[in-house]
C-alpha cells in the first residue's frame, strides 16, 4: 500500500467529457429561440443561463460536472446596459451628432478593459467544482496594461491618414499640372498600417488570455501559463495564409462557373444572369470557404493553450484535438446548416463542444480528493469571481 508522501507525488491522469447530446440541446435551444422572438429578446438572458447550466452540467471533469450558479439578475443587468449604450451611440449617429457619437464609441472603447474585468469576475463566480470556487483576481491596472496594443493601433492609423494626406496634398500645386498621385507610396503606407495593426490584433489576444488565466484561480491556486507571443504569430500567419488560399479558390471557382454559365446560356440575358451567378457563388463560395481558416486557428489555438496551462504545481492539462478532425466537422456543420436553414445549428455547437473537450485530460499530483481537499482548504475567504474553466469559453451557442 502506498503511502502518503507516495500519494501526493504520483500523478493520475483524469479525462474531461461532455454528456450531452445534439437531441437534449436541440430541445433547449428551439425553446430559448421561440421564447426569445416571442418575447422581442427579452428572454434572452434567461435564454443564454439556460444554454450555460445546460453545458456546465454536461460537463465533467474527473468524473464530476462543473455547476453554473450565476444570478439572473446580473445577466439580465448586463443584457439591458448593452443595448441602451448602443442605441444611445445610434441615435446620436443618426441624428447628426457626431461629436456625441465619437464621445460614446471613444468612452465605450475607454471602458472596455473594466467591463471585460467585470464580465470575467461574474463569470468566475458563477462557476463551481465539487463545490470548489474559481476566482479571477486581475486589477483594473492589469486590464489597462493588457490592452495597450489597441491604444497603438489608434496611433498608427491616425499616424498612417496624416502622412497619406501629406502624400496627397504634396502631390498638388496651384497653377502646376497635377502629377499622378503616388500610389506605390501610399499602397506602402496601408499595408504597413495593416500588418502592424494585425500585430497588435495578436498582441492583445495574447496580453488578455495570458491575464485571463495567471490571475485565475481554483481554490486558492493560481492559474499557470507558458505560452509565448511568438507561438500566437505562427498560428496567426497560417491561418491568414489558408484564408487568402480560400479567397483566391473562391474567386477562380466563381470565375470559372459564370464563364461556364455564359457559354451555356442562349439570348441577351446570359451576360446577365452569367454576372449574378458569379457574384452568388462567390458570396456562398467564401462564406463557406473561410470556415477552414477560422475552424484551423480555433483548433490550434485551443491546442496551444490547454497543452500549456495549469493549476498552480498541482494539475496541468493536455489536449489531443485534431486539426484536421475539428476542420472538417466545422465545414460540415456550416453545410449541414445552410441546408436545413438553420436548424442544424445546436447539433453542431454540441458536436464541436463535444470534441474540445473529450480531447482534454486533467493530470492531477495525487488523487483526486487530495486535489479537492486542498483546493478546498486554500481557498479561504477568496471572493466570488470565477471563470468558465480557466476563462476559455467552450459554449458558442
Amino acid at each position: 500500500m502506498q503511502g502518503p508522501a507516495q500519494d501526493r507525488s504520483q500523478i493520475t491522469p483524469h479525462r474531461v467529457s461532455f454528456s450531452g447530446t445534439g437531441a437534449e440541446y436541440f430541445r433547449v435551444w428551439i425553446v430559448n429561440v421561440l421564447l426569445t422572438l416571442l418575447t422581442l429578446s427579452i428572454y434572452r438572458p434567461w435564454a443564454r443561463r439556460r444554454t450555460l447550466q445546460y453545458f456546465h452540467g454536461h460537463t465533467l471533469v474527473a468524473g464530476s460536472p462543473l455547476e453554473f450558479t450565476g444570478q439572473l439578475r446580473r445577466m439580465l443587468f448586463g443584457f439591458l446596459v448593452f443595448p441602451a449604450l448602443y442605441a444611445a451611440y445610434e441615435l446620436a449617429r443618426r441624428t447628426g451628432q457626431d461629436r456625441t457619437a465619437g464621445l460614446l464609441f471613444f468612452g465605450f472603447a475607454a471602458l472596455w478593459p473594466v467591463l471585460w474585468t467585470g464580465a470575467m469576475r461574474f463569470r468566475l463566480s458563477s462557476t463551481r467544482w465539487r463545490g470548489v470556487r474559481m476566482g479571477f483576481t486581475a486589477s483594473l491596472r492589469e486590464a489597462y496594461l493588457a490592452n495597450w496594443p489597441a491604444f497603438v493601433i489608434a496611433a498608427v492609423w491616425t499616424g498612417v491618414f496624416v502622412i497619406a494626406t501629406a502624400l496627397v496634398a504634396g502631390a498638388r500645386h496651384p497653377g502646376v499640372p497635377r502629377p499622378p498621385l503616388p500610389w506605390a507610396s501610399l499602397l506602402a503606407l496601408f499595408a504597413s498600417g495593416l500588418v502592424l495593426s494585425l500585430l497588435c490584433v495578436i498582441r492583445l489576444e495574447y496580453n488578455y488570455r495570458r491575464l485571463l488565466v495567471t490571475r485565475a484561480q481554483v481554490g486558492g491556486q493560481a492559474g499557470r501559463w507558458k505560452p509565448v507571443y511568438a507561438d500566437f504569430v505562427k498560428i496567426w500567419l497560417a491561418t491568414v495564409g489558408i484564408l487568402l488560399l480560400s479567397g483566391l479558390a473562391t474567386g477562380v471557382l466563381a470565375g470559372l462557373l459564370s464563364v461556364g454559365s455564359a457559354r451555356v446560356g442562349h439570348g441577351g440575358s446570359s451576360p446577365i444572369r452569367a454576372i449574378v451567378i458569379g457574384v452568388f457563388i462567390g458570396i456562398v463560395g467564401l462564406l463557406v470557404l473561410t470556415v477552414p481558416a477560422r475552424a484551423y486557428r480555433q483548433a490550434r489555438m485551443f491546442q496551444l493553450t490547454w497543452n500549456n496551462i495549469g493549476v498552480s504545481r498541482i494539475a496541468r492539462f493536455q489536449s489531443d484535438l485534431r486539426t484536421g478532425a475539428f476542420v472538417w466537422l466545422r465545414t460540415k456543420n456550416i453545410l449541414l446548416t445552410l441546408v436545413t436553414l438553420g436548424f442544424y445549428r445546436p447539433f453542431a455547437v454540441v458536436n464541436e463542444y463535444a470534441m474540445r473537450v473529450n480531447s482534454l485530460t486533467m493530470y492531477v499530483k495525487g488523487g483526486i480528493d487530495q486535489l479537492k481537499g486542498e483546493l478546498v482548504r486554500q481557498q479561504g475567504a477568496l471572493g466570488d469571481a470565477a471563470i468558465d474553466g480557466l476563462g476559455l469559453d467552450w459554449v458558442g451557442a
